[in-house]
């Protein structure tokens, strides 16, 4: 009687009889992580969910929303985990810790072993890059939303950060016209591998798709035209904010770009006194480029562009706005530098940086300034030896609207046909190899719309070269390795399907793989 007493004493005082929690082999050779992180390295076990799992968080509410975030996953399993209990085992944990630990604001470091899951980074931005590694580390089955009754997460340590600070994608809504929905769609797309930037491509000559209030026959009738007719339309402002206000919440920095002087058919159609002979020009349904131009010599033609700088940069907190520039062929040369000087000023004047197609060089630049790279590095190259930064778009590797082969659906051929080899096949480093690195901001994957007219067509043409981009931004260039990206963007196949993305399979790649 006595020794059971005494069983009984020791049992309460540490509160339960529990067995020890049983510790878990695991591998991590079937792991696909994209973009490849810069460290990983396995641990000898791995993290056994049970009753007692708990999930604790940093106070921060940037972090308590991807605890949360974790929790909602997990809710088709038998685990409770209960949320902000303050324990040192059995643990799902997501932190902030110094920038001493982790210098990099998108570094984080995972690690997963039989006593704790852990996700730290100096910033709320690292925590939620490193949750989407996390999310691909997580089982298909627990992703697709199934019933789970038991969880193992393989054990490993990952320690990662950017190699360049810009990685985006462009979408080009003038040409056809995406809703909201639509473009969050492609927001969490975005997210899930690790981009930063959505460039928005506003205006054109077949379409002027933001509202602006000083200047409402923008939309009116500049809104109501596409290529082919087939999608017209426009964003509120109340739609825009809703779109940057969505990208913030997957840290992901909206650049609106607003073509000028030219690709401005819409605003000419929309507003006769933009035009030098005081005349509307007809809308424009089809797929030239370079026959539209703002009158460069009228006042009122600036009273435009900083109406319109105005009300877009109060409704944009990133520090850029897109000025285009390229394809100008109908103004000359010493026009196009004389409008923008004038522009650059009107941006300047409302704190924002100008990026524009590398074309803008010639207007003269310095180190606030940021050229797009798309066709030609000569033209590039004399923006850079000014001082200016460069995006990395080389149409050749990264413009998504390019064909995939000569026999894809949709899709153009100008630069010739991009498979998802020659998308991953370079290195953004060697394009300008005289230049410091510190002048290179990163990459940006273009999508043009001449062709596509709706989700199906923005995911085919993107997926899976979109992600190819996303490894060449996001890892080390000692970490690129056509080979080793084959095998896992095969593997990760079933994971797209699970999330129903609607990409092109590409047949040089080899599925033999068991998925």
């Amino acid at each position: 009687m006595a020794l059971r007493f005494l069983v009984l004493v020791i049992c309460v005082s540490f509160f339960s009889c529990k067995k020890e929690k049983p510790i878990v082999p695991t591998s991590i050779e079937n792991l696909v992580l994209i973009p490849i992180p810069d460290q990983v390295v396995a641990a000898n076990y791995g993290f056994l969910f049970d009753q007692e799992t708990v999930v604790t968080s940093d106070t921060l509410p940037e972090i308590k929303a991807i605890a949360s975030q974790f929790k909602k996953i997990l809710k088709n399993t038998a685990f409770p985990l209960a949320l902000d209990k303050e324990v040192d085992e059995n643990v799902v944990s997501f932190n902030i810790v110094s920038s001493d630990s982790i210098s990099s604001p998108e570094g984080y470091v995972l690690e997963i072993d039989n006593n704790r899951l852990s996700l730290a980074g100096s910033t709320p931005i690292g925590v939620f890059r490193g949750m989407q590694t996390l999310l691909q580390v997580l089982p298909d089955a627990l992703i697709a939303g199934k019933q789970i009754d038991s969880l193992v997460i393989p054990g490993v340590k990952i320690v990662d950060a950017p190699q360049y600070e810009y990685r985006g994608m462009m979408l080009d809504v003038a040409r056809h016209f995406f809703t909201v929905n639509e473009v969050k769609r492609l927001i969490d797309q975005m997210a899930f591998y690790k981009l930063n930037k959505l460039h928005l491509h506003l205006t054109d000559d077949q379409g002027w798709r933001i509202e602006i209030k000083s200047w409402p026959k923008l939309t009116e009738i500049g809104g109501s035209s596409s290529v082919r007719n087939e999608r017209p339309g426009f964003y509120t402002q109340e739609d825009y904010k809703s779109i940057v206000a969505y990208a913030q919440s997957k840290f992901i920095t909206v650049i609106p770009e607003i073509d000028m002087p030219g690709h401005t058919n819409a605003a000419l159609a929309s507003y006769p006194e933009l035009n030098c002979n005081g005349k509307a020009t007809k809308l424009y349904k089809g797929m030239r480029v370079g026959f539209s131009t703002l009158c460069v010599d009228k006042d009122i033609t600036y009273t435009f562009v900083e109406d319109v700088i105005k009300e877009i940069a109060a409704m944009t907190p990133g520090p850029y706005i897109h000025l285009g520039g390229d394809e100008s062929h109908v103004t000359s040369k010493k026009d196009y530098n004389i409008f923008l000087n004038k522009v650059f000023s009107i941006v300047k004047k409302y704190n924002k940086h100008v990026i524009g197609w590398e074309e803008i060089e010639s207007a003269g630049v310095d180190s606030t300034y940021v050229v797009q790279h798309w066709q030609r590095t000569t033209t590039a190259s004399r923006g850079l030896a000014q001082g200016a930064k460069v995006i990395l778009s080389p149409a050749k590797r990264m413009y998504l609207d390019m064909k995939y082969t000569k026999k894809s659906p949709i899709g153009l051929t100008w630069a010739g046909t991009v498979e998802v080899d020659s998308a991953y096949i370079w290195k953004p480093s060697q394009i300008f190899e005289d230049v410091p690195p510190s002048q290179v901001l990163g990459i940006e994957s273009p999508l043009w719309s001449e062709t596509i007219k709706s989700t199906g067509d923005i995911e085919y043409l993107s997926f899976p070269r979109l992600i190819g981009h996303a490894e060449l931004g996001w890892s080390k260039p000692s970490n690129y390795n056509w080979d080793s990206y084959k095998e896992r963007l095969i593997k990760h196949y079933k994971r797209m399907d699970i999330l129903e993305i609607n990409y092109y399979k590409s047949p040089i790649l080899k599925t033999k793989i068991k998925l």
